[in-house]
């Protein structure tokens, strides 16, 4: 789908985009619980958020565009987002100029094989790249809230019955562990 076509209302979207010259995007744990909040206060109310990983220099997020939002309203939320995040960090650490590379991507999801294989990329991103020796564990990911039973924002019970239940939701995702790391020891990593 084209980055510039605006997001259509009650699809389902991998949103993701990355730091400009791949510089950080969150430099410190506060930046990481701002750009929640940020997500609670303005794409809350025109989407529902399935899962996400938020890295250093990039972030990803499973998302669910409401059928009672027009099209225009979706796509002007996440655009407030993302530049009041930026405009936070430019006065927080004295810098100026586009924070983000381009754009937010986005990737149309019209596949059910194709969402589970998102959830578990997105989970997995943090060990891909190396933040971690086990993403379960890694801070910035949906993966811990979704097993949980505290309140969340998030769409826990659509993406665990999705799964089946608690349990298959994380032999998914040790399965998939498993095929990464040998995956990388293959290349030398």
């Amino acid at each position: 789908m084209n980055y510039k076509e605006p997001l259509q209302q009650g699809c389902m979207y991998h949103i993701f985009n990355r730091g400009n010259n791949k510089e950080n995007i969150f430099k410190e744990p506060v930046n990481y619980i701002y750009f929640l909040k940020l997500c609670k206060k303005y794409i809350v109310p025109v989407a529902d958020i399935h899962c996400y990983c938020l890295l250093p220099n990039h972030f990803h997020l499973l998302i669910h565009t409401k059928s009672s939002t027009t099209s225009k309203l979706i796509t002007q939320a996440f655009s407030n987002c993302f530049n009041a995040y930026t405009k936070s960090i430019n006065k927080a650490y004295k810098r100026t100029g586009s924070l983000f590379q381009e754009r937010f991507g986005r990737k149309y999801i019209d596949d059910e094989s194709y969402y589970t294989q998102v959830i578990f990329y997105i989970h997995c991103n943090p060990e891909k790249h190396k933040l971690c020796v086990d993403f379960t564990k890694y801070l910035y990911s949906s993966y811990q809230s979704l097993l949980s039973d505290k309140p969340t924002l998030l769409m826990r019970e659509q993406v665990i019955n999705w799964f089946g239940n608690k349990e298959q939701f994380e032999k998914f995702h040790r399965g998939n562990q498993d095929d990464l790391r040998g995956y990388l020891l293959e290349l030398g990593f």
